[in-house]
């Protein structure tokens, strides 16, 4: 879902907030507005909140895709691709061993 770039900590903070996840978790919580053109990742770094912001003056960050589902677990490598504005959802990983 498409964020408003006018939020800042609180408003943010209170999207975290709706969808139950843990502000407090050290996790980064990724927001791209509607034009596609911005993103804002907030995290809580020892005693605070971050925010870190990037706006591209050519091309969009590519969303990716949900199926319908608006909160989307990102691990470090799909984070990299999209914010370099690559598309996570091109990628073709290998099948990797899982431990029962």
């Amino acid at each position: 879902m498409p964020t408003d770039m006018r939020k800042g900590f609180d408003g943010l903070s209170t999207l975290v907030r709706q969808h139950q996840l843990d502000l407090f978790s050290g996790d980064f919580f990724v927001f791209i507005s509607k034009k596609g053109d911005r993103i804002k990742i907030l995290t809580w770094d020892r005693g605070g909140f971050a925010i870190w912001y990037k706006r591209l003056e050519k091309g969009t960050f590519k969303r990716i895709q949900s199926a319908g589902h608006s909160k989307i677990i990102l691990d470090s490598g799909a984070l990299v691709l999209l914010l370099e504005g690559l598309d996570p959802n091109q990628v073709k990983r290998p099948n990797r061993w899982i431990p029962n």
